[in-house]
């Protein structure tokens, strides 16, 4: 089992006027760089509490992006029931259903209803998988458009690592049916006040082209590009085992192109809502016999901070490899041997592209390697 002390670390949101604090926690594999196999022992443990509840049951579960995005794809791996995650990008010739999420930094949602359609008439619970919930508001919201949008009874049910919902959010939930699955119980009371206090005072880096010492040219750097074959889009319906599978294969592939020597250390990066192919990789490498790191790219503007027991100590804004003008930010890097890029990004702008091989490379990053895993 696990302890708020153990995973919870309280970070501030920048210009937030909503909620000023953002919880991080350090074994997600999101914000942090982290050890893959910690980041998946903690969703296995989770699956296994939500899988003894439902034996038998057909479930849906649904992933909310950016953040847990990838603790919904294992959960629906070890569970071996269907999986679809929530979205911010635009997929064609589909329909949507629409939220908000009123707290977050982008704060609209979708959930491709084209695929919800297919799969509503057999499925009998629908489990809503985040990395925590905090008043459940959007879940509620989310939950509100399927009862308006299908004639039919369907279970709902809410799994997530942190839980910290005060107890009028939860009587609502429990009048409403909705159960509750969580590793850890948090009590958010307090984390604006310790928001608060952080200064602010890290180490931020502005985009790399108005940086020009950073560019990789200068530094002897290493670069190669590879089109993976087999993609499987996670944000379309889907099995969770078969997500895995697709996975194993496309971790087959990055090790014909690449070798990866005992004791190295590896840095595995993800882009935005693309983080479980990106664990999954590392994991894969770590039983290898490397050093492996992994964390994503993410479009949450946090502050940092030079207090030791602030989470987050140096940022870097980036462009987007998804959207040229979108900002994203990637936090706490350093040098690796290897840096592995993971990215389902169609066609990675080049903008997006040059700033993540310059910040990379001012680290000290001199092998760096770009795998497209898309349509």
């Amino acid at each position: 089992m696990y302890t708020e002390k153990e995973l919870v670390r309280i970070a501030k949101r920048e210009n937030n006027t909503k909620r000023n604090y953002l919880v991080v926690n350090r074994l997600q594999g999101k914000h942090i760089p982290v050890e893959p196999r910690e980041c998946l022992r903690m969703f296995d443990e989770l699956a296994a509490a939500v899988a003894k509840e439902y034996e038998g049951e057909k479930l849906l579960l649904v992933g909310f992006a950016e953040t847990a995005t990838a603790i919904g794809a294992r959960l629906a791996a070890d569970m071996g029931c269907y999986y679809m995650q929530t979205t911010r990008e635009n997929i064609e010739d589909v329909e949507y259903l629409y939220f908000t999420e009123s707290h977050s930094h982008a704060t609209e949602q979708k959930l491709i209803k084209t695929d919800l359609d297919k799969i509503i008439g057999e499925i009998q619970r629908i489990v809503f998988v985040e990395d925590e919930v905090t008043t459940g508001n959007t879940i509620r919201k989310i939950v509100e458009l399927i009862q308006q949008e299908y004639d039919r009874e369907i279970a709902f049910s809410v799994a997530s690592l942190l839980n910290g919902m005060d107890g009028e959010a939860e009587k609502r939930y429990i009048e409403r049916g909705i159960r509750l699955h969580y590793l850890v119980k948090t009590d958010h009371s307090c984390y604006p006040e310790i928001a608060e206090e952080y200064r602010g005072n890290g180490i931020y880096h502005e985009y790399p082209e108005k940086n020009q010492e950073k560019d990789p040219e200068k530094h002897m750097v290493l670069i190669r590009m590879y089109q993976a074959e087999g993609y499987r889009n996670g944000r379309r319906l889907l099995k969770g085992a078969d997500y895995r599978e697709a996975c194993r294969g496309l971790v087959e592939q990055i090790s014909k192109w690449l070798s990866f020597a005992e004791g190295e250390r590896v840095l595995v990066l993800g882009t935005e809502e693309f983080m479980y192919p990106a664990i999954y990789t590392a994991s894969v490498i770590a039983d290898a016999g490397c050093s492996v790191r992994c964390h994503s790219t993410t479009r949450s503007p946090i502050a940092v901070s030079m207090e030791e027991e602030y989470p987050l100590h140096e940022r870097y804004e980036l462009h987007s490899f998804y959207e040229e003008e979108r900002r994203t930010f990637l936090y706490d890097l350093e040098k690796y041997d290897k840096v592995v890029i993971l990215t389902d990004a169609r066609g990675a702008s080049d903008k997006g592209i040059h700033d993540l091989y310059s910040v990379l490379a001012g680290c000290g990053n001199t092998d760096i390697c770009v795998v497209r895993w898309c349509e």
